[in-house]
C-alpha cells in the first residue's frame, strides 16, 4: 500500500496543473506536456502550450518528445532481464560481449560498472558535436572507434561517479550481442510491449514525423527561438534515443514499483534503486544501476532527465508511495526537474499535518484562484482541506508557504509564514456575481489575473490615478 494519501496526491496534481500553465506561459517555453499517476490510476495527462509555434500548433497529451537520456533506465532494464534469464552476468566484463575490446583499457570494465557509470569511460568521444547537429550521431562502425581510441577510458573504473553516454552506447552493443538480437528489437518487444506503451519507441520513427513536438533553441543566448530538426541517434540509441509521452513514462516507471513483476522482479529493483554512487557536487544526489536517486523533503525518489537538442524531460517517481510524475519540454532550457520536483514538493505540503484551520463547514473553493496586482502574483491553494497562499512565481512554490485560516465567508488570515510574511494579517474577498472580483492583500488590491492580463491588453501606460485595474466595471478606466 502506499503510504500517501489519495485524496491530498488528488489535491496536489490539481494544483499542479495550474501551476505548470503558469510555467509555461511565465518561462516563455513553446510548450509543456505533463502526467501524474498515483496507485494504479492515471491522475493527470495534460499539455500546455504550442508543438508548433511556427504554425501555432496546440500541444496535445498525444504528441511525442524526444525524452534523451530517460533511454538509460530502459536499457538497464533489459539489462536486468537478461541477468534474470542467465543470459549475462552483471560483473561480465565487457570484451566477453565486446570481442573487439581485446587489449584496450576499456576491456575489463564491467556491466555493472557501466551501468552505474562507474567506469571511467569518456562522456561523448573527443568530438561530440553531434549534440549540435554539426554532423550525424555515431553508427556502430564509429561508435567502435571511439571505443578503441586511447581516450576512451579517461579515468580508472569505480574512481568515481562519471557520467557517459559512450559507456550506455556500450550497453547497447552488450544487449544485442547477449540477447543474439538487435537492441532495438529487444527493447521494443521486452518493454515497450511488454507494458502496451503506443508512443513509446527506442528510436526516432520517421513514419511518426508528424506526431513529434518541435524542438527549440534557448533564450539564453537569443531573443527569440529557433526550431531544431529531429535526428536519428544511431548507435547511441540506448544511450539518448528514446521517444515517448508523459502519459507513457508515468505508466513504464509504475512498472517499476515494488511488486509489479512485468519487467523486473522485485529483487532486480533493489538492485537498481540501491545507490552506487554519490553525485559529486549535487546535494545528497545518488545514482543506482540506471536510476538516479534524491531526497525531496522526506520522500525517496527515484528517475531520470533527458536531454535532446529542443527537448528537456523529466520523470520521477516513488516506489513507496507508488507515485510519478513526468514533464516533457519543447525547449533546451525547459524547466522540466524543476516543475517535476515541484509535484513531489506539494504531495509533500498536501501530506502535512496539523490542523485545518478552517470550520469543517466551509466551503473553501469560493477562496481559491490565481490573483493579481501590479506587483505580484499569487495562488490561494486548497491541500487537503488546508488552505495555503504560494508564489507560483517561485521555481519551488512550497519553499515559503502561507498558512490561511478561515475568518468568515468574506475573510482569511494569515496564520503561518516566514518573517517577512505579513502574518497575522486578513486577506478580505469582495464578490461579484461571477465570482471573486477582487481581493484585499499585501495592503494592495489584486484581481483574478484574467481581469489583469486583460487589462494590459487595452493598456499602454500606468499613470498616478489611473491604475492598471479599476473596481469599476471593465478592466480599465473608460471601458
Amino acid at each position: 500500500m502506499s503510504d500517501l494519501s489519495h485524496p491530498a496526491v488528488a489535491d496536489a496534481t490539481r494544483y499542479f496543473d495550474t501551476w505548470v500553465a503558469f510555467r509555461q506561459q511565465y518561462d516563455r517555453v513553446p510548450g509543456i506536456q505533463a502526467a501524474v499517476l498515483h496507485e494504479d490510476k492515471l491522475l493527470l495527462s495534460s499539455a500546455h502550450g504550442l508543438a508548433d509555434v511556427e504554425h501555432h500548433a496546440a500541444l496535445t497529451p498525444q504528441h511525442l518528445f524526444r525524452i534523451a537520456s530517460h533511454s538509460k533506465t530502459f536499457t538497464a532494464t533489459a539489462v536486468l532481464q537478461l541477468a534474470e534469464r542467465e543470459q549475462l552476468r552483471l560483473d561480465d566484463q565487457a570484451v566477453r560481449w565486446l570481442s573487439f575490446l581485446r587489449g584496450t583499457p576499456l576491456a575489463a570494465v564491467t556491466v555493472r560498472e557501466l551501468l552505474g557509470h562507474g567506469g571511467g569511460v569518456v562522456r561523448d568521444s573527443r568530438d561530440g558535436d553531434f549534440w549540435q547537429l554539426a554532423h550525424a550521431f555515431p553508427d556502430e562502425d564509429r561508435l567502435r572507434d571511439i571505443l578503441l581510441d586511447d581516450g576512451a577510458g579517461v579515468l580508472p573504473a569505480n574512481e568515481r561517479f562519471k557520467y557517459s553516454n559512450i559507456g550506455y552506447s556500450m550497453l547497447g552493443l552488450i544487449v544485442a550481442a547477449a540477447s543474439e538480437q538487435p537492441y532495438h528489437v529487444f527493447v521494443q518487444e521486452n518493454i515497450v510491449e511488454a507494458l502496451s506503451l503506443e508512443n513509446t519507441g527506442p528510436e526516432y520513427d520517421p513514419v511518426r514525423a508528424g506526431d513529434y513536438a518541435t524542438g527549440y533553441t534557448a533564450l539564453s543566448y537569443a531573443d527569440h527561438r529557433i526550431p531544431i530538426d529531429h535526428v536519428d541517434t544511431a548507435a547511441m540509441a540506448a544511450a539518448t534515443g528514446f521517444f515517448s509521452t508523459a502519459e507513457d513514462l508515468v505508466h513504464y516507471v509504475a512498472a517499476h514499483f515494488h511488486g509489479d513483476t512485468r519487467l523486473v522482479s522485485d529483487a532486480s529493483k533493489r538492485l537498481m534503486q540501491r545507490a552506487e554512487w554519490k553525485v559529486d557536487g549535487r546535494g545528497d544526489a545518488e545514482y543506482g544501476l540506471g536510476f538516479g536517486r534524491v531526497m525531496i523533503g522526506d520522500r525517496l525518489v527515484f528517475g531520470h532527465g533527458g536531454g535532446y537538442p529542443g527537448h528537456i524531460t523529466r520523470t520521477s517517481f516513488d516506489p513507496a508511495g507508488r507515485l510519478a510524475v513526468s514533464v516533457l519540454t519543447n525547449a533546451i532550457d525547459g524547466p522540466a526537474q524543476a516543475l517535476a520536483d515541484g509535484l513531489i514538493r506539494l504531495v509533500n505540503l498536501a501530506q502535512t499535518t496539523g490542523p485545518q484551520l478552517a470550520p469543517s463547514a466551509a466551503d473553501l473553493s469560493r477562496f481559491t484562484g490565481r490573483y493579481a496586482s501590479m506587483w505580484r502574483v499569487f495562488d490561494v491553494v486548497d491541500l487537503a482541506g488546508r488552505l495555503y497562499l504560494l508564489d507560483p512565481t517561485d521555481r519551488d512554490p512550497t519553499e515559503e508557504p502561507m498558512r490561511l485560516a478561515v475568518v468568515d465567508d468574506h475573510t482569511l488570515r494569515i496564520a503561518g509564514g516566514t518573517g517577512y510574511a505579513p502574518v497575522g494579517e486578513t486577506i478580505r474577498y469582495h464578490f461579484g456575481v461571477d465570482g471573486v472580483a477582487s481581493v484585499q492583500a499585501f495592503a494592495m488590491t489584486a484581481y483574478p489575473i484574467d481581469r489583469v492580463a486583460r487589462a494590459v491588453r487595452t493598456r499602454d501606460r500606468v499613470s498616478p490615478g489611473t491604475p492598471l485595474v479599476t473596481d469599476g466595471v471593465g478592466d480599465a478606466p473608460g471601458r
